[in-house]
């Protein structure tokens, strides 16, 4: 098994194993149809061999298989709990069709120049090397094949109805720790930078923007869940008044029908250079 270099670690999720699933599986659904128009609009197609890195539990990678009846997806991911997961979820879609691949990001043991397109879903936020990783993909790819990255920037994280004047001392404490482990919950903004430097040409960037009065509220129900918040809380990452008005929003969250959440996610998308 090679070393994790991740800041992002399932077994100690602050809700809970299955609640972290469960959480998981409405943060890949709840979004899917806008994410899916993006990814179209960055070139994927039906047909193309796809590789999805941290593929996690599988949920997304569900919404390409069904999506792309005719392609040739790789799932990979280093967590072999996460994997099984995903095998059990996925366990009637042929071998013809998808494959499951237990590696890192940094070093996935896959051949050169193998894939037509790479999706990477709320990974790159969690990496210790974000541009050893865009590397490895851009190995991978074929020339001319397309790397879409999907992640978060907490500087335009979201907003909400009541509004919740702690959360961006919040957010800047979390992005602080989060920092501190490896991560970036700024990544977003660096995107653009971070698939020049690694040699894809090409490069854009666009925003998706989810409400909940278009999607529903449970998954925004999720995101706001205090727990969440509480290890940050019991760490002294953040201090009781900003607690106790993350825990009346999400009271709000769930009670109240003049709630409303709308939240902000980062595409970035850069090219391998065609072969001259």
């Amino acid at each position: 098994m090679k070393e994790r270099q991740s800041t992002y670690n399932i077994q100690e999720a602050s809700l809970g194993f299955e609640s972290e699933v469960e959480r998981l599986k409405l943060q890949a659904t709840m979004g899917w149809t806008k994410e899916f128009r993006n990814l179209q609009l960055y070139g994927l197609e039906n047909g193309m061999r796809i590789i999805e890195l941290g593929s996690g539990p599988g949920f997304v990678t569900e919404q390409l298989v069904n999506s792309l009846p005719d392609s040739q997806i790789t799932a990979l991911e280093i967590d072999e709990t996460l994997l099984n997961k995903a095998k059990k979820l996925l366990d009637n879609v042929p071998l013809s069709r998808l494959q499951f691949v237990q590696s890192s990001v940094y070093d996935t043991g896959l051949p050169d120049q193998s894939f037509d397109f790479a999706i990477a879903r709320l990974l790159f936020l969690h990496l210790h090397n974000p541009l050893l990783a865009a590397q490895e993909i851009y190995r991978v790819l074929k020339p001319g094949g397309k790397l879409v990255i999907i992640d978060v920037d907490d500087g335009i994280f979201g907003a909400f109805n009541p509004d919740i004047h702690a959360l961006p001392s919040v957010l800047k404490k979390v992005a602080d720790y989060v920092a501190e482990k490896g991560g970036n919950r700024h990544i977003g903004r660096s995107l653009p930078r971070l698939l020049k430097n690694a040699g894809y040409i090409d490069v854009d960037i666009d925003a998706i923007i989810q409400h909940s009065d278009i999607l529903g509220i449970e998954g925004f129900k999720r995101r706001l869940d205090i727990n969440r918040f509480a290890v940050f809380f019991k760490n002294g990452i953040i201090n009781k008044q900003e607690y106790d008005q993350l825990e009346e929003a999400s009271h709000q969250i769930n009670n109240s029908a003049e709630a409303y959440a709308m939240m902000t996610s980062i595409t970035a998308c850069g090219k391998k250079p065609e072969l001259q």
